[in-house]
C-alpha cells in the first residue's frame, strides 16, 4: 500500500503539472479574448453572434475528421466504455471553439475545455508510460480532477467532481487520492501561472436556527426544480436543432450559425448580462443586490440555445449562475438574507443538474467558507440532487445507484438511455390501496 501511495504521488503529480499548465494557457488566452470584447456596442455584438457560430460549426465540423480513432473524445465515455482512451489529435479543438464562443458572446462555460484538456492530455501520458487499462482510467479521472481545480480555484471541491460526476450514486474511492494529488497540484502549478481566483464573504445569521434550515430545505428543493427545467430545456434545444438540421437537410456547420442568429435577435429584449460567462451577476447576486425574478430563465434560455445549436462550451459555470441568481430571489421571497440564498442556490443547482452533492457541497465550503454555514449548503443540496430525480446535464453520466428505495432499473447504464420505473414493492402496495379503495366503494353502493 506505501507503493500505491508513492507510485500515485509520482503519476499523479506529474499529471497534475501537465493539466495545470495546459488549462493556464487556455485560461490566459479566454480572458484576453474575452477582455477584448467585453463592452462592445450591441451591433457588434449581434454580427459577432452568429459569425462565432458559424466558426465554431466549421472547427467542429471538419476538425473531428481527424478523429480516425472511432473514439469519443468525451471523458466519461473514456472511462466506462473506452479503456481510459482519448483520441490526441483533437486536442485543441474543444479549446479554441469555447474561446471563440465565449469571445462572441455565447451563453456557456469555461471549464468544459479545461476538463476536455486535462482528461485528453492524462490519457497521452498514460499511453506514453504504457500503463494498463485501470491505471489509464484513473489517470484520465485525474486529468478532469485537475482540469476542474484549475478552473475554479477549489482544489478539493475539483478533485471530487472529477470522481463523483463518472456516475450517479457512486464515488470510486479507489480514485480518491489520485485525484486530490492532481487537484491540488493542477492549482498551485496554474497560480503559478498568474491565474486569479475569487472567493466570498458571504454574511449569515449566527447560530443555528430551525426555522431558517426549513426556508434553506424550501430553497434547496425550488433550486432543484429550476436545475430540472435547465437540463430538460437544454435536451429539447439539442434534440430540436438535431431535427431541424435532419428535416430540410442543413449543412450542419450552419446550424450554429441559425443559434447565434436566434441569440442575435434575443438579445434585443434580454440583457446582454446574461451572454458570455456572466460572472458579473453571480458577483451580484452573492453581494445580495437584489436580482430580477426571470433572471434565471433567460440564462437558462440562452445557454440552451448556445449548446443546443451546436456553440462548444463548458456547462457548469452556468449552473453557478443559475443558481445564484435563483437562490438570492428566493431568499428575498422567504425574508433571508440574499446573499446566503445565492451561496446556497449555487450549491443546490450545481448538485442537482451535474448529480455531484459531494462535490457542490466542498465546493461551497472553499468558494465561501464556514460563514455560509455548512450544514445549510448540504440541506439544501441534497434536497436538490433528490428533487431532480435521474436527470444530467451529462448525458453519457450512468446511474449506479436509485436516489429512492421506491425505484429499480438496470444499474450502470447512461442516464439518457434508462428508464427508471417504481419498484415492485412500492405497485404491489399501490395495487391493494386501489384494490381496498374500489371495494369500499362496493359496499358503499349496496
Amino acid at each position: 500500500m506505501l507503493a500505491t501511495v508513492v507510485q500515485w504521488l509520482v503519476l499523479a503529480t506529474l499529471t497534475g503539472v501537465i493539466v495545470g499548465s495546459g488549462t493556464s494557457l487556455f485560461l490566459h488566452g479566454l480572458f484576453f479574448l474575452t477582455d477584448q470584447t467585453t463592452s462592445i456596442p450591441l451591433w457588434l455584438q449581434m454580427v459577432l453572434l452568429p459569425l462565432g457560430g458559424f466558426l465554431n460549426g466549421l472547427i467542429l465540423y471538419y476538425g473531428y475528421r481527424m478523429n480516425t480513432t472511432g473514439l469519443k473524445d468525451s471523458v466519461i465515455a473514456a472511462v466506462h466504455k473506452q479503456s481510459g482512451r482519448m483520441p490526441f489529435k483533437t486536442l485543441m479543438l474543444k479549446p479554441i471553439a469555447a474561446i471563440i464562443t465565449l469571445a462572441c458572446g455565447g451563453s456557456a462555460g469555461k471549464e468544459g475545455p479545461c476538463s476536455h484538456i486535462g482528461g485528453t492530455l492524462a490519457s497521452g501520458l498514460g499511453q506514453v508510460l504504457g500503463l494498463n487499462v485501470e491505471l489509464q482510467k484513473r489517470l484520465v479521472a485525474c486529468g478532469v480532477s485537475a482540469g476542474f481545480a484549475s478552473v475554479f480555484g477549489t482544489p478539493i471541491a475539483g478533485a471530487i467532481y472529477g470522481v463523483e460526476v463518472l456516475a450517479i450514486g457512486r464515488i470510486r474511492h479507489d480514485f480518491l487520492f489520485p485525484a486530490i494529488v492532481a487537484g491540488v497540484t493542477s492549482f498551485e502549478v496554474s497560480k503559478v501561472w498568474g491565474i486569479p481566483y475569487q472567493y466570498y464573504v458571504i454574511d449569515w445569521l449566527p447560530g443555528f436556527s430551525e426555522v431558517v434550515f426549513i426556508k434553506i430545505i424550501i430553497i434547496g428543493i425550488l433550486c432543484g426544480l429550476v436545475a430540472r427545467l435547465f437540463v430538460d430545456l437544454i435536451a429539447f434545444a439539442r434534440l430540436s436543432f438535431a431535427r431541424l438540421q435532419d428535416r430540410f437537410a442543413v449543412w450542419p456547420p450552419a446550424m450554429p450559425l441559425l443559434g447565434g442568429l436566434i441569440l442575435s435577435m434575443l438579445i434585443i429584449v434580454i440583457p446582454t448580462d446574461y451572454l458570455g460567462l456572466s460572472l458579473p451577476l453571480m458577483d451580484r447576486a452573492l453581494g445580495g443586490e437584489a436580482m430580477p425574478y426571470m433572471g434565471f430563465l433567460w440564462k437558462t434560455l440562452l445557454v440552451a440555445i448556445t449548446l443546443g445549436s451546436g456553440f462548444y462550451g463548458g456547462i457548469v459555470t452556468p449552473q453557478f449562475i443559475i443558481g445564484a441568481i435563483s437562490g438570492n430571489v428566493l431568499a428575498h421571497m422567504l425574508n433571508l438574507s440574499p446573499s446566503l440564498g445565492a451561496a446556497v442556490g449555487l450549491v443546490a443547482v450545481v448538485a442537482s443538474a451535474s448529480n455531484t452533492p459531494v462535490a457542490a457541497l466542498l465546493m461551497g465550503i472553499e468558494l465561501f467558507g464556514s460563514s455560509a454555514g455548512t450544514v445549510y449548503i448540504a440541506g439544501a443540496g441534497i434536497a436538490a440532487y433528490l428533487i431532480i430525480g435521474h436527470r444530467s446535464v451529462y448525458p453519457d453520466q450512468v446511474v449506479a445507484y436509485p436516489k429512492s428505495s421506491w425505484m429499480s432499473f438496470r444499474p450502470d447504464r447512461p442516464v439518457g438511455e434508462e428508464k427508471i420505473h417504481l419498484s415492485h414493492g412500492l405497485l404491489r402496495w399501490l395495487s391493494r390501496f386501489q384494490a381496498g379503495r374500489g371495494l369500499g366503494r362496493f359496499r358503499r353502493r349496496r
